[in-house]
């Protein structure tokens, strides 16, 4: 089942706007040539294949990692926790909602960065995370009107938890133990895909498919990303960047399928945190809340309970599979 995913692993994603200068996307003629179409063909090919033979499977693909699922109650109070962290540590570099919003000046930047600090120790407390996550949420028209609405796609990633939060908060026991109903899950796990999903397809157009001259120049600048040349596989630069946005494109996809999250999350791990060794803490905040709906598919996709609930689609008949509604 891993053959498809590995296919492209080879690349490191990364976010380049995060350690260069940013570039102005929308230089679709370098998607619109053949090696890009191509790759993209290829891409949504191996998604619906994924569902295709993720929906005959009625269990958890990996069993050895049934015992993942006994933490299910808690991924509300975790994925609060990953956020909470992330906003806190954004807000004490100076940036606002993604490390490369670092730029912010004046008392409208300070007020900016001590409501994201705010909410962030409001998130770790555990406490009525519900309001503190739509408030997070309201935090989008500040991101659009600062950073523009590129950037509000490519963080994306954050309204999702937050939005996972508003339909599925942590419990009001001193642990934060969730049992929400069954249509709850399935709508909350819908929203944290569809939020990932989404920006990591906007990254991978912002700042590869119609950006290349951005993704060379990080390219050039941080040489060990190009990880065929250490295996003594020399491709072009424009090569390497339509592979890596491919790669971007493809994750993106298979996060929204909810199809095979065990293999997938494990998959994605490895070039999500190789990355970690290039470019250290920016790459670990700015990555804060993707773990944390990596942790959240794994430990959903690995119980028999709440496994078909991480693959759902509106439309689809619901699972016979029910999640322990609250007493």
């Amino acid at each position: 089942m891993t053959l498809p995913l590995a296919v492209l692993t080879p690349v490191l994603p990364t976010h380049e706007r995060w350690f260069v200068e940013s570039q102005q996307a929308g230089d679709w003629s370098f998607f619109l040539s053949p090696l890009p179409l191509a790759l993209t063909a290829a891409v949504v090919a191996v998604t619906v294949l994924w569902r295709a033979v993720a929906l005959r499977v009625d269990r958890p693909e990996l069993a050895v990692l049934s015992p993942l699922g006994r933490l299910v109650p808690w991924v509300p109070r975790l994925l609060g926790i990953h956020l909470g962290v992330a906003l806190l540590a954004l807000a004490a570099t100076g940036a606002f909602i993604t490390p490369s919003n670092d730029h912010l000046e004046g008392l409208g930047g300070n007020v900016l960065l001590l409501v994201e600090a705010g909410l962030g120790i409001w998130l770790v407390t555990g406490w009525q995370l519900r309001t503190a996550a739509a408030l997070v949420l309201g935090l989008a028209p500040a991101l659009a009107l600062v950073a523009g609405l590129t950037a509000l796609g490519e963080c994306a990633n954050l309204a999702a938890v937050a939005a996972f939060l508003v339909v599925v908060p942590p419990g009001p026991d001193a642990h934060g133990a969730a049992h929400p109903t069954r249509a709850h899950l399935r709508w909350a796990l819908l929203w944290l895909r569809l939020g990932v999903g989404a920006a990591l397809i906007v990254l991978a157009f912002s700042e590869k498919l119609t950006n290349p001259a951005m993704a060379i120049d990080t390219l050039e600048r941080f040489p060990a990303l190009d990880v065929f040349s250490l295996v003594g596989v020399h491709v072009s630069p424009e090569t390497f960047v339509a592979i890596a946005g491919a790669t971007e494109l493809l994750f993106g996809l298979l996060v929204i399928s909810g199809a095979f999250p065990q293999v997938a999350v494990l998959v994605a791990m490895v070039p999500f945190n190789a990355t970690l060794l290039l470019f250290g803490q920016t790459e670990m905040v700015g990555h804060l809340p993707v773990y944390g709906v990596f942790l959240a598919l794994l430990v959903y996709g690995s119980s028999a309970e709440t496994a078909q609930a991480v693959r759902w689609l509106p439309g689809r008949r619901p699972s016979r599979v029910a999640v322990p509604a609250v007493a």
